[in-house]
């Protein structure tokens, strides 16, 4: 469903992603890991069409993002680590406006917002306005903006940001029941643990450059460590790569 083909992205002359290689099908729940700087975001502002590559092609659905952009829209929900509502406007009418953005008819709207309000238990305060809305209610109400059109694709970056652990147990629950019924994730986290405890697969990309893709069971043996954390095993990769590489001598765009 998601293809990076040799993917390259250039600010100036800093690379903030190197000939990215990497493919996510139907079920998996994809943790892409990094420290700041490392790509993380640039890589998925690059997935949902926000940045062109300079060099590459991102695929969606087997539609090329730069080209297709409607149509991978369709087939994608995106929660933004930073999330963005129209403070003077209710929960509702904020997710009746992004149902008319997806060209959704006024049924269907109707039947999405009941939907996903008691999903994510927006019903109590759809008719408040947003900027009376907690950081947690935010990103909920931006969850259940991004699954209004039922997209088989969900992109998240760091989600569980500002989140209180109910919230979070409620985002863990839903990320993985979407991997589950076929859909894919692809989530951008810097809570190691819960990508421990989640994700189907990871990634690990440094400086621009993917240095693992595979489980966490693999990345183990690769690295002969049967009894360590994933925290553990990151920290060694990401501190060994850059000792390998000498001191970074360009701020990276992440």
């Amino acid at each position: 469903m998601i293809d990076f083909v040799h993917v390259t992205r250039r600010f100036g002359k800093v690379v903030a992603v190197n000939d990215l290689c990497l493919s996510i099908g139907r079920g998996e729940l994809f943790a892409f890991l990094g420290p700041n700087g490392a790509g993380k975001t640039t890589t998925i502002k690059m997935l949902v069409g926000l940045l062109q590559p300079t060099a590459g092609r991102v695929l969606v659905g087997g539609f090329d993002v730069g080209q297709h952009t409607r149509e991978c829209a369709q087939l994608m929900g995106y929660v933004p680590d930073q999330p963005f509502l129209y403070e003077k406007l209710s929960g509702r009418e904020f997710l009746e406006f992004v149902a008319q953005i997806r060209g959704m008819s006024r049924q269907e709207t109707e039947r999405a917002i009941r939907e996903q309000a008691e999903r994510f238990e927006l019903v109590g305060f759809l008719d408040d306005l947003v900027e009376t809305y907690s950081h947690g209610m935010r990103q909920r109400t931006v969850f259940a903006a991004a699954l209004l059109h039922r997209p088989p694709i969900l992109v998240v970056d760091e989600p569980m940001v500002g989140l209180d652990p109910k919230s979070t147990r409620m985002v863990k629950d839903l990320l993985c029941d979407w991997a589950r019924q076929g859909g894919v994730v692809f989530m951008s986290i810097h809570t190691l643990s819960i990508a421990e405890e989640i994700a189907t697969r990871i990634g690990i990309i440094h400086r621009g450059q993917l240095l693992f893709d595979g489980t966490v069971e693999e990345l183990r043996r690769q690295m002969a460590a049967p009894d360590e954390s994933l925290e553990s095993m990151f920290l060694q990769l990401t501190l060994e790569e850059r000792a390998a590489q000498g001191p970074v001598t360009a701020r990276e765009a992440s």
